[in-house]
């Protein structure tokens, strides 16, 4: 669905460039801040970001880290692992791009494409030329006109005519099927629909629909575009069920550089890395049409204490192009009330955007943090990774702000985003209409 914290400045993404091990003790995990930390920026002329790798030492039951610099990986030569039933591309944070989402490579027509994975839409696409309207890419732009095996697809063909609604009709010469998109942010992207070859890891994919991007506009940073992974006939999860079976996987990595996770196309679960069993879900049914993947959410734990089961009347969405992790207001009040009793003694700060209840912990080097965990129907427990927890707004910490907000009403329907999603392995499979969730370190280290 690819919504961002709109209003949340980019340099602000701290949480995710830091690699933090941390000791639970008694429903809560030691937190460390250190007072003399150089909280860094992400560059805007192509300098090195300093990424701060940690030295841990155990101390009155924590663990407190001690940071040094250490300057940024290179994007090349990632390693690729293909299954005789899956593969599985490298997965980062998309900072570097300007975006808060996370980005893998794949090869359209043979040229390398930079894209958001994006579980909440159905559609993948492109910025092709030539192109009217089109923001600055880190890949050249794709051009269809140099690779032979580019199909236009026809305004009357029956293609087209299944794809409504994202299909608009026929375009402005009549002869090929336009497309527009908008998305949850106010971004959108209008063009073409075509076919060509992509490669996935290695696998390739003959006649694959996509959208050809010529106005594009929006929070894509410096992206060449999206893989649509919905549930819709158009996502490449479902134009993939011969290779794949309909099944993927992710394990967003908590820092922002020196490191990848993974998105796993397929059912293999020998490249899966996790540390405990996988639990199972039911995806269960929302509107026609729709591309989202819908739990039932029947429960939250904060600090070992059980919010009012009477609070939560079910479906909300697991989305990795969302960010911030959005809930009902009576069930966010109620979250936030425990969350603020089991984090106490720590002085308030100003809200921040969308974030409302914020704290000073400058004069900490470390603080305890209250566990927090989501329950969904079958009493499967997603358990939220300590840097999902906490938005660390100001570099000296003095605005540290819980990272979870209330949607407007009560009639909309929550989203589990990425910043919730981390370190852990999310297997969503469409065939077997469920999915999954358990721990796994998602940080694959890369050297220069």
């Amino acid at each position: 669905m690819l919504k961002t914290m709109q209003q949340l400045p980019f340099l602000l993404f701290i949480l995710s460039s830091i690699h933090v091990h941390c000791l639970h003790q008694d429903n809560h995990l030691l937190f460390p801040l250190h007072n003399n930390l150089q909280w860094s920026h992400p560059p805007y002329h192509n300098s090195p970001f300093p990424f701060l790798p940690p030295r841990s030492r155990r101390e009155k039951n924590g663990i407190i880290l001690e940071m040094k610099h250490k300057r940024h990986w290179s994007h090349e030569d990632e390693l690729i692992e293909i299954s005789k039933s899956a593969a599985q591309i490298p997965l980062k944070s998309g900072i570097l791009l300007k975006t808060l989402n996370y980005i893998v490579s794949i090869k359209l027509a043979n040229r390398k494409m930079t894209m958001i994975i994006d579980t909440g839409s159905d559609l993948t696409w492109t910025q092709c030329k030539p192109c009217f309207s089109c923001y600055i890419q880190q890949d050249p732009v794709f051009d269809p006109h140099l690779s032979s095996s580019y199909q236009n697809i026809s305004c009357d063909s029956s293609t087209c005519i299944a794809l409504k609604p994202v299909s608009s009709g026929c375009t402005s010469n009549g002869a090929n099927c336009g497309y527009a998109l908008s998305y949850g942010d106010g971004s959108y992207t209008l063009g073409v629909l075509g076919k060509d070859k992509i490669n996935l890891g290695g696998i390739t994919v003959e006649e694959f629909i996509f959208g050809c991007g010529r106005s594009n506009h929006g929070l894509f940073g410096g992206v060449s575009g999206i893989i649509g992974l919905g549930r819709t006939q158009l996502s490449l999860v479902s134009q993939t069920i011969n290779q794949f079976g309909g099944v993927f996987s992710y394990c967003l990595p908590t820092r922002a550089f020196n490191s990848s996770g993974s998105l796993i196309l397929g059912n293999d679960s020998s490249l899966y890395r996790n540390i405990t069993p996988i639990s199972y879900t039911r995806l269960v049914s929302g509107p026609v049409k729709l591309p989202f993947y819908f739990v039932n959410l029947t429960g939250m734990i904060i600090g070992g204490e059980r919010l009012t089961e009477g609070l939560f009347n079910g479906r909300v969405l697991i989305d990795s192009g969302t960010v911030i992790t959005r809930l009902a207001p009576s069930v966010y009040r109620a979250m936030r009330d425990v969350f603020v009793k089991r984090f106490s003694g720590y002085p308030p700060a100003p809200p921040f955007s969308i974030l409302d209840t914020c704290f000073d912990l400058s004069e900490y080097e470390e603080v305890k943090v209250p566990i927090m965990k989501f329950v969904f129907e079958g009493d499967v427990e997603l358990t939220v990774d300590v840097t999902g927890i906490l938005y660390i707004v100001k570099r000296d910490a003095s605005q540290v702000c819980l990272a979870v907000s209330s949607l407007e009403s009560e009639d909309e329907v929550g989203i589990i985003g990425n910043f919730q999603q981390k370190n852990l392995r999310v297997v969503y499979d469409s065939a077997g209409s469920k999915l999954g969730f358990a721990k796994e370190i998602c940080g694959y280290d890369h050297q220069n």
